[in-house]
């Protein structure tokens, strides 16, 4: 299976190194969070990553050069003429998955030891068009899904924004982790151009295809997205 590194986002929340630096670059322990995401998948068996770039993107493709990417072959997906937020820039790698039945995302920032080979078993045997890690932890954005793990809306609990796409009772908020199991199937049916996101694809499909979830509550789990988080991270992950 190969697997995409979402590494082209501004990183602002991560100021002020990504003032001069891109956040995949962002710094725990002396390993960047890119370096132990490609760790992360190899664990996995995964040695074959997609990396898409636009913020600093030079920086990132001398990183990959001049460490032979670590031990993975990784493809740089170019997005520096325009960032393309989540979805966009998975459609945009599209021709690196050819072949391939399904293939595992996950965002540059996130940081966990949840069993990506347990949550990709899961996704090959059931079939879902997607699989989508999820915890119980509080946040302000919620997936919403029925008693088969199947996602059927979202809802922004700060702003009390809720788009319901299965009518189904009850519904159960869990948090979204960044990282997902896609079948490429998907790629055919994404009626988005340029930039959008995954969020919004996802929605705009669950109605009429299954998308799962796999809940890895209990995980050791962090979202490296602001400099106070960094200090946490090396707490969790040396």
């Amino acid at each position: 299976m190969k697997a995409m590194i979402l590494a082209a986002g501004l990183g602002t929340r991560l100021k002020p190194w990504t003032d001069s630096h891109p956040k995949a670059l962002a710094i725990v322990n002396g390993k960047s969070l890119l370096q132990r995401n490609i760790a992360y998948l190899q664990t996995h068996g995964i040695y074959d990553v997609v990396v898409n770039v636009h913020h600093f993107a030079d920086q990132i493709i001398d990183a990959v050069t001049t460490n032979n990417g670590w031990g993975s072959a990784i493809t740089i997906s170019d997005e520096t003429s325009e960032v393309l937020e989540t979805g966009g820039g998975i459609k945009k790698a599209a021709p690196c998955f050819d072949g391939e039945e399904s293939f595992a995302v996950m965002n540059v920032d996130i940081l966990t030891d949840l069993d990506l080979s347990t949550m990709i078993a899961q996704h090959q045997q059931q079939k879902p068009l997607a699989t989508l890690a999820v915890t119980d932890r509080e946040t302000s954005r919620y997936f919403l899904f029925n008693n088969q793990a199947e996602l059927c809306g979202w809802q922004n609990v700060k702003t009390g924004e809720e788009k319901i796409v299965k009518q189904q009772q009850p519904l159960y908020p869990k948090a979204f982790s960044g990282i997902h199991v896609i079948d490429t199937k998907l790629f055919s049916l994404m009626k988005q151009q340029g930039k959008f996101s995954m969020v919004d694809v996802y929605l705009s499909l669950a109605a009429n295809n299954t998308i799962q979830c796999f809940n890895h509550s209990g995980s050791k789990f962090i979202d490296v997205g602001k400099p106070e988080s960094v200090v946490k991270a090396e707490q969790l992950f040396q």
